[in-house]
């Protein structure tokens, strides 16, 4: 069985960075694709980014794209996102999402899930 557990969020201010880390096991991590997605209070959960190993394939939501970089580490069997400019707007929990198969950003494609880290950020 997949697991999947986060870490690195916080408070922090405006303009400031963040590293979330996404530590799997269970599985083949490689054989995975990997997703962040994230949910504000009164929202739907939304994609943020996503990670396809065997189709080097690594997409990123408009919203953060050119502040967030998604990476993973296959041999740490680690996914990352690395959060550079973060805006008030970025406040939310963010997730880790698995799923075995090709890329989507569809959440509901995901079939293991984090428990989710709070990441909030200050006007």
């Amino acid at each position: 069985q997949v697991q999947l557990v986060e870490s690195g969020g916080g408070l922090v201010q405006a303009g400031g960075t963040l590293r979330l880390s996404c530590a799997f096991s269970g599985r083949t991590f490689s054989d995975y694709t990997m997703g962040w997605f994230r949910q504000a209070p009164g929202k739907e959960r939304e994609f943020v980014a996503a990670s396809t190993w065997f189709s080097g394939t690594t997409g990123h939501a408009d919203s953060v794209k050119g502040r967030f970089t998604a990476s993973r580490d296959n041999a740490k069997n680690t996914l990352y996102l690395q959060m550079n400019s973060l805006k008030p707007e970025d406040t939310a929990v963010y997730y880790c999402a698995a799923r075995r198969g090709t890329y989507t950003i569809a959440p509901e494609e995901y079939g293991y899930w984090g428990q989710g880290t709070q990441v909030t950020v200050s006007s």
